[in-house]
């Protein structure tokens, strides 16, 4: 037992029913367990109890053991000065409350099953995911399911928020540089999002405006700086954009990324080679992203105007010097849909926070159920469990529960987890 359980237990009333009494033997009624408080003071406050034929309001105080009242130094402090009820798992000493008055104690253990507890180590064993309630699963209406996933979405967008905030912070509340160093990010994957973003930051949206018609030359700022140009190259094209990338370097006084490209078990379509020159592509046939992002309504209109093809080298290449066969890099749409997902409406809501519009909000939720699932390694598992993933708004939920609630065992605070305990 822990108090993290027991505080669940007592807040949802997994309780067997009564006539409950406290330690001292008086009849004891809960008409109401009260606020889970999550600040500094009782664990519950304005709860509502019954004492043989006196009713009492005030706050309740949990432990795993009575004696922990004193370990916890609660008989000095102000804050528990209204104890109504102490509720222990077990009773180990008598405790007398700040007026030198004795606190009715309750002890839980007996009322509650042996059943729930065992559901509970099951659920906190170590698996990764949500693997300890796989074999629950569904576990839950669809209709709760949908009200969990709109939480963990809003959660999950609103961690983006903070992030893309403090970035604000750090472009002098320029949009479209932050849209500029996100996208880049995005571009690089898990791999080499770290380089792309430091690649990102070094290139000022000046630097690519100036250079925008020239796709040989945006490209070289880019590769150059994600230090692809350092090695010697027997092509002409490398050779060409290695001059180029040396030329503006020089120009513009552009600083030196210590990051290196990972290629390493990387499929060729994700080598940063080719990410870099679809992402110069990019830059070459759009300009001003974030504006582009926010007054564009047709989210299909906005997948095919970034579907981009790189320039022709990249039609028999997938990094320098390494001639293949031919063939089309157009950007997929599963790529196109992870900026989108990971980008692109991010920003939206972000910007509908940060301005007060909550249109934007509304227009980046509505696109998260427009566009298709995610699929990876996570969502799969849930799909496979019969829990619903049809659309970027129900995998976008699935990825956020797995990794901030199962990963981190928050059983106690998951809708799937109470839902599991419950039953």
């Amino acid at each position: 037992m822990n108090e993290n359980l027991l505080q669940f237990i007592w807040q949802n009333r997994f309780i067997r029913t009564g006539p409950y009494h406290t330690t001292e033997g008086i009849l004891l009624e809960i008409i109401n367990p009260g606020i889970h408080n999550f600040n500094q003071g009782p664990d519950f406050l304005n709860a509502r109890i019954k004492l043989a034929e006196t009713e009492w309001a005030g706050n309740i105080e949990l432990h795993v053991q009575s004696s922990d009242w004193y370990k916890h130094h609660h008989e000095k402090d102000p804050n528990f000065k209204n104890i109504i009820l102490h509720v222990v798992w077990i009773d180990d000493i008598n405790i007398v409350g700040q007026p030198g008055i004795g606190i009715p104690t309750f002890c839980i253990q007996p009322y509650v099953s042996n059943f729930l507890l065992n559901k509970y180590a099951s659920l906190m064993l170590d698996y990764p995911f949500a693997k300890p309630c796989y074999s629950y699963l569904p576990a839950m209406s669809q209709l709760k399911w949908l009200a969990w996933k709109e939480r963990l979405v809003l959660e999950r967008l609103e961690k983006k928020t903070k992030k893309i905030c403090q970035y604000l912070k750090e472009a002098n509340q320029d949009w479209e540089t932050i849209t500029w160093w996100l996208l880049a990010s995005n571009f690089g994957l898990k791999v080499n999002e770290h380089l792309f973003e430091s690649m990102a930051r070094s290139i000022p949206l000046r630097i690519l405006a100036n250079h925008r018609n020239q796709i040989q030359q945006l490209e070289s700022i880019l590769m150059g700086q994600c230090n692809l140009l350092n090695q010697p190259f027997e092509e002409h094209y490398p050779k060409m954009l290695q001059k180029e990338y040396r030329y503006l370097k020089n120009k513009y006084r552009l600083q030196n990324i210590i990051a290196q490209p990972a290629f390493l078990r990387m499929r060729p379509a994700s080598f940063p080679t080719l990410r870099l020159a679809q992402l110069a592509k990019m830059i070459h046939r759009n300009d001003h992203f974030f504006d582009y992002f926010k007054n564009e309504e047709n989210i299909s209109l906005l997948q095919k105007k970034l579907m981009v093809f790189p320039n022709d080298y990249w039609l028999y290449h997938y990094r320098f010097d390494d001639i293949g066969i031919f063939k089309e890099k157009r950007m997929g749409i599963s790529m196109v849909n992870s900026i989108l997902i990971n980008t692109v409406i991010p920003l939206l809501f972000a910007y509908g926070y940060f301005k007060k519009e909550s249109s934007f909000q509304v227009k980046a939720l509505n696109w998260l159920m427009e566009l298709g699932s995610e699929r990876n390694r996570i969502t799969n598992e849930w799909s496979s469990y019969k829990v619903f993933n049809k659309t970027a708004f129900d995998s976008q939920a699935l990825i956020e529960l797995s990794q901030s609630y199962c990963k981190e065992k928050l059983c106690l605070n998951c809708a799937v987890g109470i839902s599991i305990l419950g039953n």
